[in-house]
């Protein structure tokens, strides 16, 4: 988490004191999702292949390579391919200590092991924007460090004496099914990937366009990612207790507010900035976890893991897209925009959720799975599915068209690219 955290960050600001224009920018910084697409369908074949072991070490050594070369050659082309590799290793990196510890875990355990993981990911990112200030953006110093940092990560895998798992093979699912089951939950798990996709690529850009320092963009990233560990539980229970739909609506309504009065009062003190940017991120990190589990509610026990896989290559998509629409957006209307296209976001998703509202009851709360802690890694650049966890029973008797599960979604070990963050 470190060095992940840290590469994206330095891109972001290297690209802008370079004089990349924004749409150059954005583009450079979508190829790690598009790799990430490429990683989720590569990654279960190397696998069963030559093992989790090998997988990883590659892999990592392959991810530590591309980020020396970026600091090597700083030019858009190569960076676009070193950030399209850089993905797809992370890809299966991923998929090899998650479903590492989904195999150690037992049902008793599983729900705490990942909370700590979830704590882990989110300090993890939240510190590694301070490593901006070790050395000089515009020097190929801090490149190095996030190779070093890659590549210490191999060590506690490749000395490991524990039982390898074997991988699960998930199915397939049709995105028109599960855009039936649940047209809220399909649509927000989208949105979220591209605001996700957008804040932690594109999100240093804004920073250093704004004016802000190396000290004021390490800031502005890491309380914008800290933000989310404290508001990922209190949101979650919530949920559980009220509509989902009611509580994603108002996630949207309060950051529609707040990205809007941050793009309307460009100019404010320094803290109440960084205040508003926690509010806006703290919350709107939480979309994630609320549609996937809204989608959860509905599902049937036979698409739980074909679902799960589907919903994260959807906001993997979304995610790709995100920073090449803000960068050119961006270069249009200036900085401004950077809050203006969140704020519009959001707000179209508040109309769309209370649209659905209308059209269909609430799922009854005795037929509500638990909250899942989830997010697609496009924090820092990656989407972390995190743990499995097992179903309740099913009710037979549904009081709608709809068949409803209790129970958490079953997740592959597979993902597709969009946030940062592990779902348990």
């Amino acid at each position: 988490m470190l060095g992940t955290g840290l590469q994206s960050t330095l891109l972001g600001v290297r690209a802008t004191l370079e004089g990349f224009p924004p749409p150059v920018t954005g583009t450079i910084l979508s190829c790690y999702y598009i790799g990430y697409l490429f990683g989720t369908a590569a990654a279960p074949r190397l696998l069963r292949q030559i093992g989790h072991i090998r997988v990883f070490a590659a892999l990592a050594a392959l991810s530590s390579a591309a980020v020396l070369v970026q600091g090597a050659f700083v030019h858009p082309l190569p960076w676009a391919l070193a950030r399209l590799i850089s993905g797809l290793c992370m890809a299966g990196v991923y998929v090899v200590a998650e479903s590492w510890l989904n195999n150690r875990a037992d049902p008793a355990s599983r729900g705490q092991l990942f909370a700590v993981y979830m704590v882990v990911l989110y300090v993890g990112l939240g510190i590694s924007q301070y490593l901006l200030l070790l050395a000089s953006p515009a020097t190929p110093t801090p490149f190095m460090l996030v190779s070093v940092l890659i590549s210490l990560s191999m060590v506690p895998i490749v000395v490991s004496a524990k039982k390898i798992p074997e991988p699960p093979v998930p199915g397939k699912v049709r995105y028109r099914e599960l855009y039936r089951n649940s047209p809220l939950g399909v649509v927000a798990v989208s949105v979220s990937g591209m605001i996700s996709s957008i804040f932690f690529s594109m999100g240093p850009v804004y920073a250093r366009l704004k004016g802000l320092g190396d000290t004021g963009v390490a800031t502005f990233m890491a309380i914008s990612i800290l933000a989310g560990v404290v508001t990922q539980y209190p949101v979650g229970r919530l949920s559980d207790r009220i509509d989902r739909r009611t509580v994603i609506a108002g996630v949207c309504t309060l950051t529609t507010i707040v990205a809007g009065s941050l793009a309307a009062f460009g100019e404010m003190p320094r803290a109440a900035f960084f205040l508003l940017a926690a509010v806006f991120s703290g919350f709107v990190l939480t979309l994630y976890s609320l549609a996937v589990s809204h989608v959860n509610d509905k599902l049937e026990p036979a698409q739980m893991v074909a679902a799960s896989s589907a919903l994260l290559r959807l906001n993997g998509c979304a995610a790709a897209t995100g920073p090449i629409v803000a960068g050119s957006i961006m270069a249009a209307f200036g900085p401004p925009s950077y809050f203006t296209m969140l704020a519009i976001l959001t707000g179209a998703l508040t109309i769309f959720d209370l649209w659905r509202k209308a059209r269909r009851e609430a799922v009854p709360p005795e037929r509500k799975g638990p909250f899942i802690n989830a997010q697609p890694q496009t924090m820092g650049g990656e989407i972390v599915t995190g743990a499995r966890v097992e179903p309740k029973a099913v009710d037979s008797n549904p009081t709608d068209s709809t068949t409803i599960i209790t129970g958490p979604i079953e997740l592959s070990s597979t993902r597709a690219p969009g946030c940062e963050g592990p779902v348990r």
